[in-house]
């Protein structure tokens, strides 16, 4: 798989999400349910040009919703939150223009 495959969309709009980020200089990552630890380190590596100390990985259950008259369960996912080398930083928002929502 490629590093684009593996990393699927940053987790970054939650509390948890930003409190990890400023005190403990940790990210989290939506991942491919099928990629391990060592693969998700390379990915970050490569795709945001960091030093990765630690990954921990867990599978988030998928919820039960209604669809129309009856349920249906959406699919289980993988998070990852990753622990970066002291001094690195990923910053998602620097690229977006001022003033937008």
């Amino acid at each position: 798989m490629t590093p684009e495959q593996i990393i699927r969309r940053p987790i970054v709009l939650t509390e948890k999400a930003s409190l990890l980020r400023e005190k403990h200089n940790q990210v989290v990552f939506e991942v491919a349910r099928d990629a391990n630890k060592v693969e998700i380190r390379d990915a970050v590596q490569k795709l945001f040009k960091v030093t990765v100390a630690n990954v921990n990985t867990m599978v988030m259950r998928g919820k039960d919703r209604r669809m129309g008259r009856g349920y249906a369960k959406t699919q289980n996912w993988k998070k990852a939150v990753v622990t970066l080398k002291e001094g690195d930083a990923i910053d998602f928002f620097a690229d977006a223009p001022e003033g937008t929502p």
